[in-house]
């Protein structure tokens, strides 16, 4: 599997998402994957203090005792979690959370820590500080952002320039080929800052798997069956008719190469310029081991286009106006000094 700079880690271009072990993934199974992941030239795992309240990193710790080496660990903090009790990114605690993270993965550092969404209680300065805080303390190696709109990205990667703190080196984002709002902002300012992408929600929340098909009832089971309105897998936002022209060019596109639908939907955003490694969040074996196909198929300009086209980001002013007259769509930076 190729690998890709992410600030001062070097990680590889596909990432294994944890948020299921330990839950729908049994822990024995879990650790399978892990062994496949990493046997396969995967480095980069992601999980959060939030899932399953510590559970997944707790199933992560027996394993990486045995393989911490092999391995670019990244987790997260905001949400609530009983330990330490509460939510959000006061400086307290960010430096509880990081203990707390820490002392269940059973690491004495965490390669890539991320700040899981914005805290609009606390100010950005104070947050920063003391991740910053983190780094030269010796617990974390560097810092992420995720779920960061554009704007408030780009405000905490000047406020850390300008104080010398420990910058964010990645966004994690939700973006796939049926949700790709980060190109109006986020992904430009990625690529001209220097930052790299890690996308979240590759398989839009399950619907480019396409086992979902026009006109039939959601299957029995399947999270878009199960989620409720307001969650990014909801049928009335993924099965629209543009989504499905989608899957219809993935696939033909996965035909042609025999490939999978998930694999081509994979390749399609290893070919889109600013993206490290989209994380991959199989819930069993199985489905890793298909997804890790990806990584070897490599698209045409011709059918990255093909794939793009049915489901373009929506048009919103002023982006769509600079795109038309002075082609800002076309930077990719970067444009920061280092």
């Amino acid at each position: 599997m190729e690998t890709a700079p992410l600030g001062p880690l070097t990680v590889s271009r596909l990432a294994l998402g944890a948020m299921l072990m330990g839950g729908k993934t049994p822990v024995d199974e879990a650790h399978r994957m892990l062994d496949r992941f990493v046997d396969a030239g995967g480095t980069l795992v992601d999980t959060a203090d939030v899932y399953g309240d510590g559970t997944s990193e707790r199933v992560l710790a027996p394993w990486l005792a045995r393989r911490r080496d092999r391995v670019v660990l990244a987790t997260k903090v905001r949400h609530e979690v009983s330990d330490p009790p509460g939510s959000g990114l006061a400086p307290d605690r960010i430096r509880a959370a990081c203990d707390a993270s820490l002392r269940r993965l059973g690491t004495d550092v965490i390669d890539l820590y991320q700040v899981h969404a914005p805290d609009p209680d606390v100010p950005l300065e104070e947050s920063l500080e003391a991740l910053d805080g983190l780094v030269r303390g010796g617990k974390v190696r560097a810092l992420g952002a995720s779920n960061f709109p554009g704007w408030l990205l780009a405000w905490a990667v000047a406020l850390q320039d300008r104080h010398g703190w420990s910058p964010f080196v990645a966004l994690q984002a939700q973006y796939s080929l049926v949700e790709r709002s980060i190109e109006l902002d986020a992904l430009p300012f990625c690529r001209a800052a220097g930052l790299g992408i890690i996308p979240w929600g590759p398989l839009g929340a399950g619907f480019l798997t396409g086992r979902y098909r026009r006109d039939e009832a959601m299957p029995a089971g399947s999270r878009m069956a199960e989620a409720e309105d307001d969650l990014e897998e909801a049928p009335a936002r993924r099965a629209i008719e543009r989504n499905f022209r989608v899957i219809d060019e993935a696939e033909a596109i996965a035909a042609d190469h025999g490939a999978t639908v998930p694999q081509v939907a994979i390749a399609w955003l290893l070919g889109v310029e600013g993206v490290t490694a989209p994380i991959v969040g199989p819930r069993t074996y199985e489905q890793l081991e298909d997804l890790i196909g990806a990584a070897d198929l490599t698209l045409s300009a011709e059918e990255h286009e093909r794939l793009a086209a049915p489901a373009p980001p929506p048009e919103l002013y002023p982006q769509r106006m600079l795109q038309e007259q002075v082609g800002l769509d076309r930077l990719t930076g970067p444009l920061r000094r280092p």
